[in-house]
């Protein structure tokens, strides 16, 4: 399958009119709901402030937060301070093609919106190889920002991090530079747009007045060719159904392999938000 509308999301599209329209509006809309409409509390804000503004070039940022509501982007970034307003320092983001890209209208705002046009469609359910994840990719190998949301699906419960999709992962592994891995988990978004304010049914409109909590994390740190060997060793004495994944060159990943890497950096990264959940009790109160 190819990518679905690729060239609307490209900077020269129309003189980059219609992005520089879009990109202004959201990032507007996300400013005025997360810091004007509703109390925001941010923690250690500047470790993202500072990635997004000055990493070193070339070095990708990957973005990790759980999913608590359909609005978790852009309003994420739409805290004071953030720089949610200049295109050229905006992420890319993996959007679910069922909800953003059914239609063409749809696919052509999605692929527009959100900070200048950088909505990258996923299929849900159609694995970690499919089309668009190489175009995930491709944000990472030009030192881009990507922001992604590992557990796969909104979930509004109080709840431990559950156990994350492996995309994520096997972006960090196959990009040409390991990125940076920032995770981030928040609260309040859930009550900003409830997916039950209606009977099964969200509200039209953000709602007001409601406490938004963010907390960033540190970089994460992976010895990829450390893991890398280990996995290859660990995956030997393993059986397991296989799925035709490609083998990875020039290391020689079999899927086996691939298999316990991801799952080995998942965990890690699981853990980490599960810290910060943990954590954010204390941090903002």
């Amino acid at each position: 399958m190819g990518r679905k509308m690729e060239w609307a999301a490209r900077e020269k599209h129309m003189g980059g009119i219609p992005r520089k329209i879009v990109f202004l509006a959201v990032g507007s809309f996300a400013k005025a709901v997360t810091s004007l409409l509703n109390t925001s509390s941010i923690h250690n804000a500047e470790t993202l402030i500072r990635l997004v503004r000055s990493r070193p070039p070339g070095i990708p940022l990957l973005t990790v937060s759980n999913h608590m509501s359909t609005l978790d982007d852009p309003l994420l970034w739409g805290f004071k301070g953030f720089p949610s307003l200049d295109a050229k320092l905006a992420r890319w983001v993996l959007a679910a093609e069922d909800i953003c890209f059914k239609n063409f209208l749809l696919t052509y705002f999605f692929r527009l919106v959100n900070c200048a046009g950088k909505c990258i469609p996923i299929t849900r359910g159609a694995g970690i190889y499919q089309e668009h994840m190489n175009e995930a990719l491709e944000c990472l190998n030009n030192g881009a920002w990507l922001h992604t949301f590992p557990e796969g699906k909104v979930s509004q419960e109080d709840a431990p991090i559950r156990r994350l999709k492996w995309g994520t992962a096997s972006l960090i592994v196959r990009a040409h530079v390991t990125p940076i891995v920032l995770p981030i988990v928040h609260c309040g978004l859930e009550e900003v747009m409830p997916e039950k304010f209606f009977p099964d049914r969200r509200p039209p409109f953000p709602l007001c007045n409601k406490n938004i909590k963010i907390i960033i994390g540190e970089p994460l740190e992976f010895d990829i060719p450390r893991m890398r060997q280990t996995a290859i060793s660990i995956s030997r004495d393993l059986s397991c159904t296989y799925r035709g994944w490609p083998i990875i060159s020039p290391y020689g990943l079999d899927e086996a392999a691939q298999r316990c890497l991801y799952s080995a950096i998942s965990e890690q990264i699981q853990t980490a938000m599960e810290g910060l959940r943990n954590a954010g009790k204390s941090f903002l109160k």
